[in-house]
Order: C-alpha cells, then sequence, then structure tokens
C-alpha cells in the first residue's frame, strides 16, 4: 500500500502534498476516534524514552525539526504521532513569502528533498 501511496503522491507537487498530507492529518486529530487511532498506531510510551533536559521533561527524544510546521498550525496534531516536542517555524519578525514557486524539488533517485523554501511564514504577530 505504501508503494501506491507513494506513487500517488508523487504525481503532485511536493508542496501541495505537504500541505494536503497535514490537512487529512488536521482532519483526522479533529475527532475522539482520531486521535485516538493516530495515538494507538504511531506513539510510543515507554518510560525509558523520557529525557529532562534544561528543566524541560519531554516524554521521548525523537523531535520534529523547524520548517515542517512553519506557522504553528498542526501542533495537536503532530503530538498525537508521538513526537516528544516540536520545533515550530522558522518564524520572521514580519510575514514573508519566501521564494517563488516551485522550491521544493525531489530527486527521486537518491530520496532526498532540496527545500529553497525561503523562510515563507505569516509572521510573529500571526
Amino acid at each position: 500500500m505504501y508503494r501506491w501511496l507513494r506513487s500517488l503522491l508523487f504525481l503532485f507537487p511536493p508542496e501541495s502534498v505537504h500541505h494536503f498530507s497535514m490537512s487529512v492529518l488536521n482532519g483526522i486529530s479533529a475527532t475522539r476516534p482520531g486521535r485516538y487511532l493516530l495515538r494507538k498506531f504511531f506513539s510510543v510510551s515507554d518510560p525509558s524514552l523520557q529525557k529532562n533536559f534544561a528543566g524541560i521533561s519531554f516524554k521521548n527524544p525523537l523531535g520534529l525539526a523547524a520548517g515542517f510546521d512553519k506557522n504553528a498550525r498542526y501542533l495537536q496534531s503532530l503530538e498525537t504521532l508521538g513526537f516528544g516536542f516540536v520545533e515550530i517555524g522558522t518564524v520572521t519578525p514580519l510575514a514573508q513569502e519566501g521564494n517563488s514557486r516551485p522550491r521544493l524539488f525531489r530527486i527521486k533517485k537518491d530520496a532526498a528533498l532540496i527545500n529553497r523554501m525561503g523562510f515563507n511564514n505569516e509572521g510573529a504577530d500571526a
């Protein structure tokens, strides 16, 4: 099923797939049964994974780096996937469009992405 879904998603620009996927995740995690299923299949709860750093407790050391959720729209949804922490941003003082599209490119043979988004975000006041 993964290969089929991947082939389908690769028919569309990567930035569009990101926004679509996150909208689907938000929709699923907006319901109690959806949150339950996401946590059941993706979240791991093991006391041995808990970490404390600089006085902050984390349920596990696996985090999501900045750039994935630029405007903090998906924090609750991403929490249901089991991340120990989510870094938002990059957030700039003022809103900015970023670079012109296309600005995210797939390199299929290397299973990689090139990101030249240009810090597109809604700004600190949003």
